[in-house]
């Protein structure tokens, strides 16, 4: 069937929008959590409500807005008073908006991807939260794209200056998110199971939105409530490949590292549950769908790892789009 140029933008408009809505924060919140009869129902587990103490919710990303919202949707007035329901998620500035027990703080300017001292003022609240938790207690962790920097935690005797310095020298030198993401973590107090180690609840359940290809639990948000198996001696291997004593990173840095050493970080009290409820495959199969829907053969790939670099990925999808064009039907 022939389509004509204004129809292919609409069916194009179409699919995308259906990629997107599949991603949702509120519906992918509302597709994991929900409340049933007495029991609050978190991805396959099933926890009493009447065995919960208090309900704490925290996070940082830059759906926790609309993540947060579900939540409280999902649980209702009643229950978030009965469970005294407390929150704290830190979210860029352009995302706040009112919500009755969840406090979201305006932790970044929109579309600028570096921590703030507003985010460590954000993340101090977040782990005096966590801290005054009880075993009786369950504490939600909502995760998204952007929480990295959105959830800033300096190392003691470590600035956020420092951490700034050494994540836009590594960017800028060439370092891979696997790479950047092993010196932050050894410099933070929440990334790499910081958090989750923070954590005084009996559990600890964290939703995930990823939007790092594959999935990678320690990479997402740099796993605040993932077991990290980094070390320092790794951040400082880093750290030396490219080549951040030359280029002006403090000595303090290098010191913290070494002085760190080897040894494992301690296990968390809580018993910590990591799901991820979406992911770029939620969305590429929804698009895909809905191109099947309107009579298209799509190819549904979502990638696991890194094509290439961007400008090389573009020209191989346009050849792509051209060639096919010029073919009949």
């Amino acid at each position: 069937m022939q389509r004509s140029g204004e129809q292919l933008r609409g069916d194009g408009m179409t699919i995308w929008r259906a990629g997107v809505e599949a991603v949702d924060p509120r519906r992918l919140v509302r597709q994991a959590l929900c409340v049933e009869g007495g029991d609050v129902i978190v991805g396959e587990e099933r926890i009493r409500l009447d065995q919960i103490g208090r309900i704490a919710v925290v996070g940082a990303g830059k759906a926790g807005a609309g993540m947060a919202a579900a939540v409280e949707e999902v649980l209702g007035p009643e229950r978030m008073e009965r469970k005294r329901l407390a929150g704290w998620v830190n979210v860029p500035e352009d995302t706040l908006r009112p919500l009755s027990h969840i406090r979201l703080h305006g932790a970044r300017p929109a579309a600028v991807n570096e921590p703030t001292a507003a985010g460590v003022a954000g993340t101090v609240e977040i782990l005096k939260i966590v801290a005054s938790l009880q075993p009786q207690d369950l504490c939600l962790c909502l995760i998204s794209g952007g929480g990295s920097a959105l959830m800033p935690s300096p190392a003691e005797g470590i600035t956020l200056a420092d951490k700034l310095a050494v994540t836009r020298h590594l960017s800028g030198a060439g370092a891979n998110i696997e790479e950047l993401n092993v010196v932050r973590k050894q410099l933070s107090r929440v990334k790499g199971g910081g958090l989750a180690r923070a954590c005084r609840a009996g559990r600890l359940i964290s939703l995930i939105i990823s939007d790092v290809l594959g999935d990678p639990l320690e990479v997402i948000a740099s796993g605040p409530t993932v077991a990290d198996s980094s070390t320092p001696r790794q951040a400082l291997s880093v750290l030396e490949q490219y080549h951040a004593r030359e280029a002006g990173i403090a000595d303090r840095v290098f010191d913290f590292l070494r002085n760190k050493g080897d040894q494992a970080a301690s296990k968390p009290t809580a018993r910590v549950s990591n799901l991820i409820i979406g992911n770029n495959a939620t969305a590429v199969d929804a698009a895909g769908e809905e191109a099947v829907r309107l009579g298209y053969s799509p190819a549904m790939i979502s990638a696991r790892r890194s094509d290439g670099p961007a400008e090389e990925v573009g020209r191989h999808l346009a050849a792509l789009a051209l060639s096919m064009r010029s073919q009949p039907g």
